[in-house]
């Protein structure tokens, strides 16, 4: 986006942030569960904001969170000035989970949300913060069923902030994050009915990393068996093509035989449509 962009962006939404800013002041203290993605990493910078101290930052580690991902949320707390508490999440134990069906992560959510609870207790912390935002409601997102049985507060949405204007407010607070490409877990890497294991996982995660080192910046690679199915996004896709034996290579290097690469770009929700969930209807 650019400059005019941004700032046409947050000039049609200084009255949501407001709305934002006056609901998390107004619970005194909170958690916030904090992945280092765009929508959790501005509301902890909203949070310390406004509730200073009393803004205590969670990280729940797992094999579906890449380690620059959790490198990354170390140092974001940290440039924040921020308490981070980091814990390990233990969804794998849950074989719901890991048959992974289409309410995966409905599972993966709840040991989340139970870990942020824990910490919430122990700290005397009111309230537990999460990064789900208004364009959210239009997606496949059987986690936030997670977070309404617990009562989770999703500041976000609940100010009807969407992701283009996160991304344009996080870049008026200078967070390195505005800008930073959509990151689901790297389950979301595997079709629906197979298995999440911690070794799929890492072969995910090591192949994404070759291809990052590449210099590709927005895309997936889809574990299906031996075949790693490489998503690039519709920008970068010509370059790619052109670069395939080094893209091919970096796949087959994290245990992949085959490597292929869509003629289809990358779009968040690919899995769900080929799964043929249905995304849910949204008034307004």
């Amino acid at each position: 986006m650019s400059n005019v962009q941004l700032e046409a962006l947050r000039a049609s939404s200084e009255a949501k942030l407001a709305r934002m800013k006056a609901g998390i002041a107004g619970l005194g203290s909170a958690v916030v569960a904090f992945s280092a993605g765009v929508d959790s990493t501005f509301v902890l910078a909203v949070a310390r904001e406004v509730l200073g101290a009393r803004a205590v930052a969670l990280t729940a580690h797992s094999p579906s969170v890449p380690q620059a991902e959790r490198e990354e949320a170390r140092a974001l707390a940290a440039r924040l000035g921020v308490r981070h508490v980091e814990v390990a999440s233990r969804e794998q134990d849950d074989p719901r989970y890991v048959a992974n069906g289409a309410d995966r992560c409905y599972y993966c959510k709840s040991e989340l949300y139970r870990l942020c609870e824990e910490t919430a207790h122990a700290e005397g912390l009111a309230a537990i913060l999460d990064g789900f935002n208004a364009d959210d409601r239009r997606d496949h997102r059987p986690g936030h069923q997670a977070a309404v049985e617990r009562g989770i507060r999703s500041p976000l949405a609940e100010a009807g902030l969407s992701k283009d204007e996160v991304r344009a407010w996080s870049a008026a607070y200078g967070l390195p994050t505005w800008d930073k490409p959509q990151m689901a877990c790297l389950a979301s890497r595997i079709p629906y009915g197979t298995a999440v294991t911690p070794e799929r996982l890492a072969q995910v995660e090591r192949a994404e990393a070759g291809l990052r080192a590449l210099g590709l910046v927005s895309f997936r690679v889809r574990h299906h068996g031996d075949i790693g199915r490489i998503e690039i996004d519709a920008d970068e896709i010509e370059g790619a093509f052109a670069r395939r034996a080094e893209l091919a290579a970096a796949v087959k290097a994290a245990g992949f035989k085959l490597a292929v690469l869509d003629l289809e770009p990358f779009r968040s929700g690919r899995m769900n449509a080929l799964a043929g969930i249905a995304l849910p209807v949204v008034n307004g």
